[in-house]
């Protein structure tokens, strides 16, 4: 029974981690085009940003990335046998790569927060599209296990990659044409 709470977190955290990896990406992105704005309208936006920067990350981001990976790492403490699973080691390393992201994330925010802007709105649009890829991959993995094709599955995610990079191109070419 431990066992089935312990997934029930798991879930729960990682819905509430996606949630901020996604919406910390778009507050980076308005905070990068308030530089686009007069001054005093852009004093004022990026000190804004920069709060709920701070509130969002610490407060629901980082801790729920943590207590995912406890609950996630409780689970395989209470059935190792997860581990000798090659679905599990590939999730693994999606989760190993959505950590990275997480941490590249808190670094942006760092550099933000000292005004210095490294990225441009479009690369904030692109790199908000990895978390959506790498969370379509942890979800497949884990629903359909062994049953995975791994050539089907990779060529899929290479092809919804695409598709989502391609409409981040589309969204760019008809924001710019409407300005």
């Amino acid at each position: 029974m431990t066992y089935l709470y312990l997934k029930a977190i798991h879930i729960i955290f990682v819905v509430s981690w996606m949630a901020g990896l996604f919406y910390i990406v778009r507050l980076f992105i308005y905070h990068v085009e308030a530089n686009e704005r007069p001054e005093q309208e852009r004093i004022t936006l990026q000190k804004q940003f920069e709060i709920m920067q701070h509130k969002l990350w610490y407060i629901i981001t980082t801790p729920a990335m943590v207590l995912s990976v406890l609950a996630g790492i409780g689970m395989i403490w209470l059935n190792p046998a997860l581990l000798s699973m090659n679905w599990m080691l590939v999730k693994l390393a999606f989760v190993l790569g959505l950590l990275i992201y997480h941490f590249i994330c808190q670094n942006i925010i760092n550099k933000l927060k000292r005004g210095v802007f490294s990225w441009t709105s479009t690369q904030l649009r692109f790199w908000n599209e990895l978390a959506t890829i790498f969370l379509v991959a942890i979800v497949f993995t884990v629903i359909l296990k062994s049953a995975v094709d791994w050539i089907y599955g990779l060529t899929g995610l290479i092809a919804f990659s695409a598709v989502i990079m391609t409409a981040v191109k589309v969204y760019k070419y008809y924001r710019l044409k409407g300005k």
